[in-house]
């Protein structure tokens, strides 16, 4: 009996050392299939956003499309200056921050708060159609969008119509800079509030019923649950989300701000991404290097912000993106 077990361990430890002994290109040998699949993202990653990375060059340069980006001349921070020095910078910066932060705290809760509450719902076809009504908007396409909120909101419009029946004065939406970030805020949670909770729903179904059975026994009621099982289960992804969110602060969606944007609310509905596109592709001289210098600086601060995050998260004890 002893002899047997040390034969065993002896062809133990050789098929050990065997294992040890691989070398790298066997091992990838052997699962060539997830490395087949592997690349396909990996190639996309690399031709579509590293490679275009040699373009950012233009920034620190008086790019001439004649020349190329290798035989225009080097300026060095020239185009970034200029931009800090511009009487638009100010505004520019204050317009995207207020309505990056307006958006991320109005709109980041609803797809919890839509989530923890069709979690309840025991009705499968209330809760189906509720799911259906929700996720709908998501696949409006944002011209679409625009052109909905344009006609809604226009002086002659449905909200005008019931503000009159009401015996109120009409009030002119697009026309007034003031309404411009409620108007861009509170129609992008609708468009996206049902599409945002689908990760919240899965989040959830992963919370284990023997916690919720247990709590039931012990009399706790569903705020109880949703408090102390609910909110704690989702809380890792909830932050991860929060973490992605503050790295894109800055990454408004520049097409539903142009659609936006009329003479009249341009103090308030001008970012930077608008702006980018105006001074690079629209005015009557376009200036790539400058446009291109301003979204750089966009990309550095969203990177610094999204670092900064997620140290702080680490820090605190929370999850992390790295």
């Amino acid at each position: 009996m002893r002899n047997t077990v040390l034969a065993e361990k002896s062809r133990g430890g050789i098929a050990l050392k065997k294992m040890k002994k691989t070398s790298p290109i066997q091992k990838m040998k052997n699962s060539w299939q997830l490395y087949v699949l592997f690349f396909l993202p990996l190639l996309y990653i690399i031709v579509f956003h590293y490679i275009p990375m040699y373009g950012a060059t233009i920034a620190f340069k008086n790019f001439n499309p004649v020349q190329g980006i290798l035989g225009s001349n080097w300026v060095g921070f020239d185009h970034f200056e200029r931009f800090f020095k511009s009487h638009e910078f100010w505004r520019v910066i204050k317009n995207t921050l207020i309505l990056s932060f307006y958006q991320l705290i109005a709109g980041f809760p609803f797809p919890i708060l839509l989530a923890l509450s069709l979690n309840y719902v025991n009705k499968k076809h209330f809760k189906k159609t509720v799911q259906m009504i929700s996720y709908a908007p998501h696949f409006i396409s944002v011209v679409v969008m625009v052109g909905i909120i344009l006609v809604f909101l226009e002086p002659q419009g449905p909200i005008n119509s019931l503000l009159t029946l009401m015996g109120m004065e009409p009030i002119h939406f697009m026309g007034n800079a003031g309404y411009f970030k409620s108007i861009y805020v509170w129609s992008g949670i609708w468009q996206s509030v049902g599409f945002g909770c689908i990760i919240y729903l899965a989040a959830l179904s992963s919370v284990s019923p023997a916690l919720h059975e247990a709590a039931i026994i012990d009399g706790a009621s569903k705020l109880q649950r949703i408090w102390h099982i609910d909110i704690p289960g989702i809380l890792p992804i909830t932050i991860i989300l929060l973490i992605l969110d503050m790295g894109n602060i800055l990454n408004i969606g520049f097409e539903k701000a142009l659609l936006l944007q009329n003479p009249l609310n341009l103090r308030s509905s001008e970012i930077i991404d608008t702006y980018v596109y105006k001074v690079g592709l629209v005015s009557a001289v376009p200036n790539y290097s400058y446009a291109a210098a301003i979204g750089l600086f966009k990309s550095i601060i969203g990177l610094i912000l999204i670092y900064s995050v997620n140290r702080f998260s680490k820090k605190i004890g929370q999850e992390s993106l790295w």
